[in-house]
């Protein structure tokens, strides 16, 4: 006899439901509002329609070029994030102790990058990377180069890469150490007795079990870094010029500095739609990677 359905179980959700639509879709509803208005102060808005949304793909315009090369940057930072974090977070994963007392010293050091803030994070590196103060700008000075990321548009990109690698690998790390103890010694063992090389033990039975933690990380890290804002905006405020303003901070200039919230507005929306976007991208050929390896031969 089937067991009765009760649906009283539902009202325990309801508060979670209360809390997200407040906290969630109030606010997203309110953006979208704005997004297709225009306003002259004095909480007065008037109808704009798909007026900012045009000009913000409108790389003529001067709102589109902004966004359009904020993007890129972005694009460009991510990119890079990606092909050192990745491949670094993989090394320092395989060279992490796996016994002894040694694995519990070795995971509190590798977590404590990640505890400090965001805005602590950018004011160590800002101390950190000046010429006349910052150990880091001193010494690269005294040996000859001439470093200054205040004036150096490509200084400051090392700083910040640098900053955000120093930050956040040890996620990647951790991530990919939880893949590598979940493999079984058996693997091990049977990869000794076929006298498997240490490539064939990483690419054969190390990379497979990373591969689905790989796909957080990636996707984390990508969602990260490409919304940075506190890190670059505290060391170098975007500059010099704009060689570091990224859509985030393109954002908050528009919203705070320049108070137009209809066009903050029709941006955030349009970054929100990106970032799902390629993220969708991302999942989906990872995913089906993965289905492919683990789809059998035709002929078995």
């Amino acid at each position: 006899m089937d067991k009765p359905y009760d649906n009283r179980a539902w009202f325990l959700v309801l508060p979670v439901l209360a809390i997200v639509a407040f906290s969630a879709v109030i606010p997203l509803m309110t953006v979208v509002n704005y997004s297709v208005q225009d306003t002259f102060g004095n909480n007065q808005f008037f109808w704009n329609g798909t007026g900012w949304f045009k000009e913000l793909l409108d790389p003529s315009s001067d709102l589109g070029g902004r966004v359009r090369d904020s993007l890129w940057r972005n694009l460009l930072f991510s990119a890079i994030i990606l092909a050192i974090e990745v491949p670094l977070g993989i090394a320092v994963a395989l060279a992490m102790p796996r016994e002894g007392w040694k694995v519990a010293a070795t995971l509190v050091l590798m977590a404590m990058p990640l505890l400090v803030p965001w805005n602590v994070v950018g004011t160590i590196w800002q101390v950190f990377a000046r010429g006349d103060i910052g150990l880091l700008g001193y010494t690269v000075n005294r040996l000859g180069i001439d470093y200054n990321y205040v004036a150096d548009p490509l200084a400051a990109w090392i700083t910040i890469i640098v900053m955000d690698v120093w930050h956040w690998t040890s996620l990647v790390a951790l991530l990919c150490y939880a893949g590598l103890k979940s493999i079984p010694d058996a693997y091990y063992q049977a990869a000794r007795i076929d006298g498997a090389s240490r490539w064939a033990v990483f690419r054969f039975i190390q990379l497979p079990k990373m591969r689905r933690v790989l796909i957080i990380a990636v996707l984390l890290r990508f969602m990260d870094s490409f919304m940075i804002y506190t890190e670059p905006f505290v060391v170098t405020g975007g500059g010099p010029g704009n060689s570091t303003t990224f859509l985030s901070i393109e954002l908050v200039k528009l919203a705070l500095g320049q108070f137009d919230l209809g066009k903050a507005a029709a941006m955030s929306i349009v970054y929100n739609l990106i970032i799902l976007a390629v993220c969708w991208v991302f999942y989906t050929v990872m995913t089906n990677l993965d289905v492919e390896r683990r789809r059998p031969p035709a002929d078995a």
